[in-house]
């Protein structure tokens, strides 16, 4: 088992991209420690294509 570390941040399961229903909709929040959500957001968020 990997070291447990504290979440201290609040991750947007589904990235908002400025869309500020989605930023503030507790549904799509996840609690995170820094350097997950760092590893998250340059590996999942970065490269997801959105269509608008």
């Amino acid at each position: 088992m990997g070291k447990l570390e504290k979440a201290t941040v609040v991750d947007h399961i589904v990235p908002h991209r400025g869309d500020q229903d989605l930023f503030w909709d507790e549904t799509n929040w996840q609690p995170l420690c820094k350097s997950c959500h760092d590893r998250k957001t340059m590996t999942e968020d970065r490269y997801q294509e959105f269509k608008y």
